[in-house]
């Protein structure tokens, strides 16, 4: 277990915790009763009644920690994480089958709830929006005191509609708070038109905001601020092709540029600083989600993806779910095996034969948890009843084998997820650690796919991956290809929601063959349709003018 003691300063905003969080049962129709007004009488004297108003609006984001929301649309369908049927355990009525599989159904729960969280999201950000530009009509609040937080709340809404875009593509746009989405709702309308019309009122929102929003970073923790603008607009130019046909390499250097210049970010020397318990301020943070197990719940990766019978190796209060496992070859992408193994070469884990495989060890390996489990006092940890399933026997052994995806995928096969450090003694479902949505190493990637996009050749973008490389231990590249660059992004930026999008932006373009569509591991070549998920059955009944997405009617 790594213990990496990182001091955690005093959050400067803990948004959730100062406003509750109005869920918003149906995500067509957005409108709502307020019976609880915030106004200039009883409130908007200090800049922190302002922040403490916002919280409604950012309640969205706590998806992110949980396993039926949008980052299990970005992981388990991908080539990282699988979710194998271990006997009853994980069945869920097919539906982690189906995701893995790319057999995508508008009713499944994670679509929906997906949808569900970012419409809530657009619906408080639209109403405290008219609220603020209420109490400045009234002349109650200054527009200039007013005018930084109401550019957050635009820039965070267009980061929803960034995320509708990507997943759904042709979605409904709705602003005003006081119109009923009945009638203002999207008429029919053709997918890539849509997906176009969704694209430019995002990228027209935060090009309009970006002057406005706060720019200081230690006031901003956990809230959107100029460089969340920059880092939202870099990547949906980094995937314009892919949503709307027309590269916009340009665009991306642009605003990786403004992020690298402003000098506010920089790598960590330790990657897992950026994931331990105490990561609050890393200077490689640009976004996140300041979860706390008392005060802000829901980051429960600990109980995803640990054995159920893990509890001592950790001092867990709880009883994990053991679901989330890695995909063998995916954990095998951060081994360069030894062509001639001998005693230089260092034993790292075992091939999808059983064997033991030796190579040199990427420091990054410690994403994942394998090996025997052991008690805190070094005891091997039994799993009584299941051994015959288990060929290492006793004590339980994860190793990066997963036997079967279903039926009985074994209860201890496949690496497990170990990106966020899990701390020992925590006392329930909740973790203490800060997820990231955003960080440095990424900017620098971007800028080096935009770069090598533009020139395969170019000499900085090599020098931006090879730094990247130089923290995690291992060897520089001496080129950059469409291979390695991939693989690169893939092992840096595991977990982190964005394998689903490089899979698509790597080679193919808008509408054609994707490696996202290709086979591996219990997955048949999937069809160019399933390159967008489809829109949830529920809103296409409840609101007329929906039209579902090509290969799903």
């Amino acid at each position: 277990m790594r213990n990496r003691p990182m001091k955690k300063p005093n959050r400067t905003i803990k948004w959730i915790l100062l406003a509750p969080v109005i869920l918003i049962l149906s995500c067509t129709d957005l409108t709502e009763n307020v019976n609880n007004q915030v106004t200039a009488e009883n409130f908007f004297k200090t800049d922190e009644e302002f922040i403490s108003a916002l919280g409604d609006a950012y309640g969205a984001l706590t998806q992110y920690g949980g396993n039926f929301a949008v980052n299990m649309l970005a992981e388990v369908p991908s080539d990282e994480i699988v979710v194998g049927h271990k006997g009853a355990d994980w069945e869920d009525g097919g539906m982690w089958i189906r995701l893995h599989r790319q057999n995508f159904q508008p009713s499944e729960d994670v679509i929906v709830n997906t949808w569900n969280e970012f419409y809530n999201g657009i619906a408080n950000a639209n109403r405290l929006i008219f609220q603020f530009e209420t109490v400045v009509e009234s002349g109650d609040v200054s527009q200039e005191d007013a005018n930084a937080f109401i550019a957050e709340l635009r820039a965070l809404r267009a980061f929803y509609y960034y995320n509708l875009l990507d997943n759904y593509g042709n979605v409904p746009i709705v602003t005003d708070f006081q119109q009923d989405p009945a009638t203002t709702a999207q008429p029919s309308r053709d997918f890539d038109e849509g997906r176009a019309a969704v694209f430019e009122f995002v990228e027209q929102e935060l090009l309009e905001v970006l002057p406005l929003v706060d720019d200081n970073v230690a006031a901003t923790i956990g809230r959107v601020n100029k460089w969340v603008v920059h880092m939202t607009l870099a990547k949906l130019y980094l995937n314009a092709e892919v949503y709307v046909g027309i590269s916009r390499w340009e665009d991306v250097i642009t605003h990786t540029d403004a992020i690298i210049d402003s000098n506010n970010y920089s790598l960590t020397g330790n990657y897992f600083d950026n994931f331990s318990v105490q990561n609050t301020g890393s200077p490689e943070h640009i976004f996140t989600v300041p979860f706390d197990e008392v005060f802000l719940g829901g980051f429960n990766l600990h109980m995803m993806t640990n054995h159920i019978l893990s509890q001592p190796a950790f001092n867990f209060g709880s009883q994990p779910w053991n679901g989330f496992q890695t995909m063998t070859e995916f954990y095998g992408s951060y081994i360069d095996p030894v062509e001639h193994p001998g005693p230089q070469g260092d034993v790292v884990g075992l091939d999808p034969e059983g064997s033991m495989v030796t190579g040199t060890l990427d420091e990054r390996l410690g994403n994942f948890l394998v090996g025997p489990l052991l008690d805190l006092q070094g005891n091997p940890i039994l799993d009584e009843g299941h051994e015959a399933d288990d060929p290492d026997g006793p004590p339980i052994t994860h190793t990066p084998y997963i036997n079967e995806l279903t039926p009985n995928s074994w209860r201890q096969a496949g690496a497990r997820i170990a990106k966020y450090e899990m701390e020992i003694g925590l006392s329930g479902s909740n973790m203490n650690n800060d997820l990231v949505l955003y960080r440095y190493a990424d900017v620098l990637l971007m800028k080096a796919e935009a770069l090598w996009r533009l020139n395969p050749g170019d000499g900085t973008a090599l020098m931006l991956v090879n730094e990247i490389r130089s923290r995690a231990g291992v060897d520089p590249f001496t080129f950059l290809d469409e291979e390695n660059l991939l693989a690169e992004r893939g092992r840096e930026m595991f977990y982190e929601n964005v394998r689903r999008q490089d899979l698509l932006r790597f080679e193919g373009l808008k509408g054609g063959d994707t490696r996202w569509n290709d086979p591996w591991w219990e997955k048949d070549l999937s069809q160019t349709s399933v390159n967008i998920y489809p829109i949830p059955q529920n809103q296409l009944e409840a609101n007329p003018n929906l039209v579902q997405n090509p290969g799903y009617e």
